[in-house]
């Protein structure tokens, strides 16, 4: 089962980095060359049921995931669960999605319209975690999409892919402490997101993560060629609960302003 787990997350890891040219270089500056823990990797998707999160979830669980978490994202009208694997060597996956519904007429036309060119078939096989965009998209509905929300606007444009990867800092050879990552970081002139602090979350809440700012790729949309936001790099470091075990859940606050690293202004 682990083999299979492990194949599924080295896809996954190929298609993000296919548009991520950031990670591999931090992977390398991090690691010393060696492999890195992935703490968690994100996935985005609506709350549409043919593509809701209970969809994505299926692939994990088949492969022993199973839900541990729920979290509401009001502001940006998000809503999220993250899975674990009984195996704690195996990354968590947090799926968020967006709740269509609460948006204009407009947008709402737009997504479900996306949403509906997907051969259900598709969605079936494990693949369409590391598929990319299942549909074709103007430039003028990216930026419909981007005047209400940039999450949907990034989801439009990327499709079905790791929104991040994250590195675990508890399993970094040559770190204990993220901000000793942070400073490695900028001093390689990576940028960080800065939205509530390079740093979010404390010991007190029983997680920090920091992230970079989301590489700029070029997207070949229907009309037109636009370099916007990819994807981006995160770490998090965990601390121990009253058992002694790593908290292995999210706080809301933080992942809220870690989505911010796919904005097109930042």
């Amino acid at each position: 089962m682990k083999t299979k787990v492990t194949e599924l997350f080295n896809n996954i890891w190929q298609n993000y980095i296919d548009v991520t040219p950031s990670a591999e270089k931090i992977h390398q500056l991090l690691g010393s060359g060696s492999d890195l823990i992935n703490d968690h990797v994100a996935y985005r998707t609506f709350n549409i049921k043919k593509v809701g999160i209970d969809k994505l979830a299926q692939h994990l669980i088949a492969l022993g995931y199973t839900e541990c978490g729920e979290y509401h994202f009001e502001a940006k009208k998000l809503y999220a669960k993250h899975f674990e694997h009984h195996d704690k060597t195996l990354p968590k996956v947090f799926i968020s999605e967006l709740l269509v519904d609460k948006f204009s007429p407009k947008v709402q036309e737009i997504i479900h319209s996306l949403v509906d060119s997907i051969d259900e078939a598709v969605i079936k096989d494990q693949s369409f975690l590391f598929s990319g965009k299942q549909w074709q998209l103007s430039f003028s509905d990216y930026q419909t999409l981007l005047s209400e929300s940039e999450y949907a606007a990034w989801l439009a444009a990327w499709g079905y892919r790791a929104n991040h990867f994250t590195v675990s800092i508890n399993h970094l050879a040559n770190f204990d402490h993220i901000e000793d990552v942070n400073t490695t970081l900028k001093s390689s002139g990576f940028a960080l997101n800065s939205t509530g602090g390079e740093i979010k979350g404390d010991m007190a809440v029983k997680l920090e993560q920091s992230s970079t700012i989301a590489d700029k790729v070029s997207v070949d949309f229907s009309d037109n060629t636009v370099e916007i936001p990819s994807c981006f790099y995160e770490f998090a470091k965990r601390y121990p609960v009253e058992n002694g075990e790593l908290y292995s859940g999210f706080v809301a606050a933080s992942a809220d302003k870690i989505f911010e690293s796919t904005n097109a202004a930042a």
